[in-house]
């Protein structure tokens, strides 16, 4: 799809477009989302303190997103796969800052250093670099400095033609809001709404030593997506 229509596609957005030019696009492929409940005191001792806690249902949630980046450049830069393209796992809870629902990364993990590297210092977000194999029906992931380890198998099952209220809440998300030496790094976000498939996971492992607290078993709801389009504005 073409960008100018990308910016078409408006009425599933919860505000307007941002005033002025985007500054980055990218794409989001091959999605998987994995949710899981969490007791919503839990989360807000991570939050920065400009953040509140976005609850569905008084029930506060934190995703496991694993998906592949790719394309992502600056506005009028030609992306460079090397460094364009890479595959990601991030882990995010749902916020609210001046007004707007949004993410906050609790983790972000890239598998090529340099593209890590560079979005800590472009994008101030807190990116780092694990060893990822993410195939058509598998996902493995290793991180050496953590020791966080995650691995499962996939099943991609029938499209979601009517979507839940909490669908929509978990994945139609406009806003990154992140901690940053300036205080709160705030990204606006476009994509067209997602198209989200039902999915099953089986051989599920997943160990991350910080995060023991919050997500224990399995996931509580999966999503998988074929992926979407992304333009970002940088506040």
């Amino acid at each position: 799809m073409k960008i100018k229509e990308v910016l078409e596609q408006i009425a599933h957005r919860p505000w307007t477009l941002p005033q002025g030019p985007w500054k980055y696009y990218q794409e989001w492929n091959h999605t998987i989302f994995l949710h899981w409940k969490v007791e919503p005191q839990l989360l807000k001792a991570r939050l920065p303190v400009q953040l509140e806690l976005d609850l569905f249902e008084d029930q506060a949630w934190v995703s496991v997103v694993v998906f592949r980046m790719e394309r992502i450049r600056p506005k009028r830069i030609p992306s460079f796969p090397p460094v364009s393209n890479f595959g990601e796992i991030n882990i995010r809870t749902y916020v609210k800052y001046k007004g707007k629902q949004g993410v906050h990364f609790l983790s972000i993990e890239a598998s090529k250093r340099l593209s890590s590297f560079i979005a800590r210092k472009v994008a101030e977000l807190p990116y780092r670099y694990s060893k990822i194999k993410y195939g058509k029906a598998d996902c493995f992931s290793v991180n050496d400095e953590y020791q966080d380890e995650l691995s499962f198998n996939f099943q991609i099952g029938e499209s979601i033609l009517q979507k839940s209220p909490l669908d929509i809440w978990l994945t139609e998300r406009y806003a990154l809001f992140q901690d940053a030496r300036s205080g709160i790094n705030a990204f606006d976000i476009h994509h067209v709404e997602w198209a989200l498939y039902s999915a099953s996971i089986d051989d599920f492992h997943f160990k991350y030593q910080r995060f023991s607290d919050l997500l224990k078993g399995g996931p509580d709801q999966v999503h998988y997506s074929p992926g979407v389009q992304v333009l970002a504005w940088s506040g």
